[in-house]
């Protein structure tokens, strides 16, 4: 299988299975001696863990890191860092009766088809347990990239969403409530809202934005390598998400160039940011800001049709626990992917200069 690694030089290789014995990942490529703060690592862990609230998935997993190699005396060697995640509340029996069948709007049928099997306990290596590992690259990567500040918030539930501008809100609100939205009054619409959606055994969607502040001019290549294009890859590969716009977006197409263009001032930054922080793929020092969609979960708990192993119209119905509404638990992961760029980025810029 090709596919499980992340980056240039900073890069992260993942591996492990939704219901199997560990997850984990390598990180090849971080600088030596940087002093780890496995505290900091432990509280992003714990930001994304399931069954940390009542609206999100009940699996109870205290997502514990184990570092193998790679940092000693509480600093980094430069050698790979090799990490597990133990798995210890699987209920694969939850399972057994999608065994030979293909859930709705699921990878089931297309790993099937190409691997020729698959593992059907919670998705195996396309479940997005494995985004876990995702975030213990981040918050290393978050560690080099100190100075650089990335935050993330959900900023729509279904058709409830906040109308401020980002530079109103009080980023202090987001971990202050379960939905991890940066309004307190909009985050308690969108909790019941996907309490309600849950009830119904059914499913809501949402819209996580996130904001990168103090980012240094230069980071990103002019052609393939945009730092636009990596972070729409990034949370392109996060389990599902199905739209990635920054800046403007796609309503900067409603507007003329003499409306859309970012002036200049006399101290090289810009009077709008109408660019989102990015300009001809490099990163222009103003605030960088984009929008994360992602779909509503797959798994319902209502009766749907679909097809088994041999293409019989069969009916189906979800079992076990599963998160009525994704983003909560996503926010970190946005982040995680997110400094996984820039710090690639960052080191990337080391090379480009004698």
């Amino acid at each position: 299988m090709a596919g499980n690694t992340f980056g240039n030089i900073f890069k992260l290789t993942t591996f492990g299975e939704s219901h199997g014995p560990a997850i984990g990942g390598v990180i090849d490529g971080c600088p030596s001696g940087l002093i780890i703060d496995l505290n900091a690592i432990e509280k992003e862990m714990q930001r994304r863990k399931p069954g940390q609230s009542s609206i999100v998935t009940q699996r109870k997993e205290e997502d514990s890191v184990t570092f193998y190699s790679g940092i000693f005396e509480g600093k980094t060697t430069g050698t790979p860092i090799g990490f597990l995640i133990h798995n210890k509340d699987q209920k694969s029996k939850d399972y057994t009766h999608i065994k030979e069948t293909y859930r709705p709007s699921h990878a089931d049928y297309v790993y099937d088809k190409k691997y020729g099997n698959r593992d059907y306990r919670g998705g195996g290596r396309s479940s997005a347990r494995e985004t876990a590992c995702r975030v213990v690259g981040g918050a290393i990567a978050k560690q080099i990239l100190s100075k650089i500040e990335i935050k993330a918030f959900v900023s729509s539930v279904g058709e409830i969403k906040i109308d401020s501008d980002y530079s109103n809100l009080d980023f202090s609100q987001i971990e202050k409530n379960p939905v991890r939205c940066a309004d307190p009054k909009v985050a308690n619409q969108m909790e019941d809202l996907i309490k309600r959606i849950r009830k119904e055994g059914d499913t809501i969607g949402g819209v996580v934005t996130c904001i990168i502040k103090n980012t240094p001019i230069g980071l990103g290549e002019p052609v393939f390598d945009k730092l636009h294009a990596n972070l729409g890859k990034a949370m392109l590969s996060i389990n599902a998400v199905k739209g990635f716009e920054y800046g403007s977006g796609f309503d900067g197409t409603k507007l003329k160039g003499s409306e859309h263009n970012d002036s200049f001032g006399s101290d090289g930054k810009t009077k709008s940011n109408h660019s989102g922080g990015v300009q001809g793929g490099i990163s222009n020092g103003m605030d960088i800001y984009f929008n994360v969609a992602f779909k509503p979960v797959a798994t319902i708990m209502k009766k749907q049709q679909t097809i088994d192993s041999e293409n019989n119209v069969v009916e189906m119905k979800g079992k076990g626990r599963h998160d009525p509404c994704v983003v909560p638990r996503a926010v970190p992961i946005v982040e995680a992917m997110a400094a996984l760029v820039l710090v690639d980025s960052f080191l990337i810029n080391k090379t480009i200069k004698l």
